[in-house]
């Protein structure tokens, strides 16, 4: 284990990409900052943090939760 000092931040995320997040986080019962740690400290060294069976869950989450934005659509999101 690696012993870290973690800060509470207020963080704005489109709706359904937080349903998902939070659904798989539920489904890797592990907590949603933790599984944004990881997606993020996997990103910083461009690796995947998914297999495919994750990537499976998530495709599932994504049409339960309506979730069409993909990485094309990252840095072009306008808020009504």
């Amino acid at each position: 284990m690696v012993t870290v000092q973690r800060t509470q931040t207020g963080l704005r995320v489109e709706r359904n990409t937080l349903k998902v997040l939070k659904g798989l986080a539920e489904y890797l019962d592990m907590s949603l900052g933790d599984l944004v740690e990881g997606i993020v400290l996997h990103a910083f060294e461009g690796k995947s943090p998914f297999g495919p069976e994750t990537l499976a869950k998530i495709g599932q989450l994504k049409e339960v939760y309506g979730l069409t934005l993909t990485a094309a659509d990252a840095h072009r999101l306008e808020e009504r």
